[in-house]
């Protein structure tokens, strides 16, 4: 049995990335570890050389703008790291995404006791959506609860979206052609991806945010996001758990100040009529989910 970890990369100091980390964070259970970095002007590549050469495969990658609509070149940019994996098990390990080293064992454990049920094609992993700072974590119907991280090789099984998650072909072709593709039979493994997707410095978090909506076709003007406010979303409450190991140097540098003031909250009309009700039962109603659990 053979784990590949995989990802992908571009520019990812100058964006607030912890590319490193996450890395770093699930490298100790990876026979081998790829990872396509985009050309970058800030020292991304040299950083990720000096980790663990032996063990980690650059693949050297342009991003083509063509597939920018709806954030497809990070689809395109996971599947090219995700066609030089070599191990029976492929583990997607996102840039702004971390695991704690205490579910490290579960995971192998998980992976372990399917590895001889060909019916498990993968597994899912529940999320903390960071935001602000690392002591709040978003937990309103907006974000997704889980998402493939976790499965099978096989040349049939590509990025979905903008590499959200993961489903199955009947062939190449298809997938180029829009083919939907089938969800992915998988488990739950309770082991947490801590997403940190909106932890960094105001302006940096601007920069970012501008470049993610370029890439999805939502905005061309980074005027857009001179005024960026962390409090301008829905939920966000505190976390009160343990970081990851490789984390806390970035955690215990953390140079501003951010207090969630539910006064500033924005909630879509919608979200605010079914929050309270989902929270009394204690699921969501209508989830979309990227995968069928089995």
């Amino acid at each position: 049995m053979k784990i590949s970890g995989f990802s992908y990369v571009r520019n990812g100091f100058e964006y607030g990335y912890p590319f490193l980390e996450a890395i770093k964070s699930i490298l100790p259970i990876c026979d081998e570890f790829v990872i396509a970095v985009g050309e970058s002007t800030d020292g991304t590549r040299e950083a990720i050389e000096k980790l663990d050469p032996e063990k980690i495969k650059i693949v050297d990658t342009v991003w083509d703008m063509r597939f920018r609509g709806e954030g497809k070149v990070f689809a395109q940019q996971a599947n090219i790291a995700l066609d030089n994996v070599t191990g029976d098990w492929a583990f997607h390990i996102q840039a702004d995404e971390v695991i704690h080293e205490n579910d490290l064992p579960k995971i192998v454990a998980a992976i372990k006791q399917y590895n001889d049920n060909s019916k498990v094609e993968g597994f899912i992993l529940p999320f903390f959506h960071f935001w602000g700072s690392y002591n709040y974590v978003r937990t309103s119907r907006r974000v997704h609860k889980h998402e493939v991280r976790i499965f099978r090789t096989n040349k049939l099984v590509r990025s979905y979206a903008d590499s959200q998650g993961f489903r199955r072909y009947s062939s190449l072709n298809t997938y180029e052609d829009g083919e939907k593709g089938e969800k992915l039979n998988v488990k739950k493994i309770n082991a947490p991806v801590f997403h940190y997707n909106g932890v960094r410095p105001d302006k940096i978090q601007k920069r970012k945010m501008h470049t993610f909506d370029f890439l999805h076709n939502a905005q061309s003007a980074e005027e857009a996001y001179e005024q960026f406010d962390y409090n301008n979303i829905d939920r966000v409450e505190e976390f009160k758990g343990s970081h990851p190991a490789v984390m806390k140097e970035k955690v215990d540098s953390q140079d501003w100040q951010f207090t969630f003031d539910p006064k500033k909250s924005v909630w879509r009309t919608k979200d605010k009529i079914m929050q309270p009700i989902e929270d009394l039962l204690g699921f969501k109603i209508g989830e979309y989910k990227n995968y069928k659990l089995i």
